[in-house]
């Protein structure tokens, strides 16, 4: 067996907040390798028998014709929807019930489209959107004075202008490592997610319906890198729902707060609020911006990421375990959270961390930089009702590797009728070889 470390990231949100929290950090674990666990068996779900039929496309500027990368997909009067990659293609299912029915695409800044579904064609629908121009005057007008007052009030009103009421939502989830430009390791899982009204302190609750994995660890000596935290990973990021852990009372007062820019969502007016952290402060913090609806004061996106300024100080933050012989710290963690709205009440929508990590030997010549992406995406969701309640021991704990405790590409049929992210090009080859891979063993 070649000679592989593994890297366990814990990538939870929620646990890299302050240095002094150390219950509540990002950790990366760094043991041997013996062996990888089968399925863990979870709770079904019951999948609509309903059939569907599948679109896929790409979402482009009108203008420039460059991929827009992260715009929402929706089916007009349902809760279904999906994500444009970063190559900025999209796949949605609608059920045959729908064909007559309307897209709605969304993307930040871009005016949003409504696109009957009888018109596109199924395999190569390109939809093209157009830049929201902003009146000046009406800027000015509008915006308020206090950049910090305005995010406390967005924060203060969480309990009336987000989801007051438990959600029974159905996610994709995925999260890829690379080893500089190579893929080698994917993992993906539908998941069911209890969320819990954002005036309510009770945490979200996850069971995963079924996972699956692709790895390509062969180099000898090679860190292998897991994550720790599956699902929890990108669910940690709503901000609003989990808002003690970067803007409480005392962390928000270590901010400072200016106004950016303005832009357009749904024909609205959205002020991007600037954050950094004050100067002089030891603790490593964020740095990013808020996007708000000025009239509502609700928080619809956030971009933000950690602000490392002592890689020995962030190396604490995410390693508990490593090799005698290496140094291993993060170089850039980022985040993004984005909400939609359906009846005036906003609600997670999708969310995703980016990571570079750098690996150096104390007794070689060249060092070991990788990166690591998790993301989720909501793609229908419902009122709670006491039939989907999520039981206690079908429930995932925080601490899941799913890489572990999925299987392999080979079953054709796994999404079945749910909405996924399509997948990057780079990643289409990862899956296509583990295919491959899977085909010859079943030969011999």
């Amino acid at each position: 067996m070649n000679d592989l470390v593994s890297i366990h990231l814990n990538l939870r949100f929620m646990k890299t907040v302050i240095v002094h929290h150390t219950n509540r950090l990002f950790k990366i674990f760094l043991i041997i390798i013996v062996c990888l666990h089968p399925l863990v068996s979870q709770s079904q779900i019951s999948t609509s028998q309903e059939s569907y039929t599948e679109f896929r496309g790409k979402v482009v500027d009108k203008q420039s014709k460059e991929p827009l990368l992260l715009a929402t997909i929706t089916i007009e009067g349902t809760n279904a929807s999906s994500v444009s990659n970063n190559d900025g293609e999209y796949l949605i299912k609608v059920p045959k019930s729908q064909l007559d029915g309307i897209l709605r695409i969304q993307y930040t800044g871009y005016q949003t489209t409504l696109i009957p579904i009888a018109s596109l064609n199924r395999k190569s629908a390109i939809i093209y959107l157009e830049s929201s121009e902003l009146l000046l005057k009406e800027v000015d007008v509008i915006a308020p004075k206090n950049a910090t007052q305005l995010v406390l009030e967005v924060f203060a009103n969480k309990g009336k202008n987000y989801s007051n009421t438990s959600k029974f939502m159905t996610a994709f989830y995925r999260e890829q490592i690379k080893r500089r430009s190579k893929n080698i390791a994917l993992a993906e899982a539908v998941s069911t997610i209890v969320k819990r009204p954002y005036n309510n302190d009770v945490n979200d609750a996850i069971s995963i319906v079924k996972a699956r994995k692709s790895t390509d660890y062969n180099s000898k000596d090679t860190l292998a890198i897991k994550f720790q935290g599956g699902p929890y990973n990108a669910l940690y990021i709503d901000v609003i729902k989990y808002s003690d852990f970067i803007f409480s009372e005392e962390l928000i007062s270590q901010y400072d707060f200016s106004f950016k820019s303005s832009t357009r969502i749904n024909n609205k007016l959205i002020y991007i609020v600037h954050f950094e952290p004050k100067q002089g402060l030891i603790e490593q913090r964020y740095t990013g911006n808020l996007y708000i609806d000025i009239e509502d004061k609700v928080l619809t996106n956030a971009i933000f990421s950690l602000k490392i300024t002592d890689p020995t100080l962030a190396s604490k933050l995410f390693v508990q375990k490593k090799p005698k012989d290496a140094f291993v710290y993060p170089t850039e963690v980022t985040y993004r959270v984005d909400y939609r709205v359906k009846n005036n009440q906003w609600y997670y929508g999708y969310s995703n961390i980016n990571m570079t990590l750098k690996v150096e030997w104390n007794k070689r010549l060249f060092n070991s930089v990788y990166s690591m992406q998790a993301e989720m995406a909501i793609t229908d969701w419902d009122e709670l009702t006491d039939r989907q309640r999520i039981k206690f021991r079908d429930r995932v704990k925080s601490s899941i590797i799913l890489a572990d405790e999925a299987d392999g590409f080979s079953d054709p049929e796994f999404w079945g009728a749910y909405n996924i992210i399509e997948p990057d090009k780079s990643i289409e080859n990862a899956i296509r070889k583990i295919r491959r891979q899977l085909k010859r063993i079943n030969k011999e």
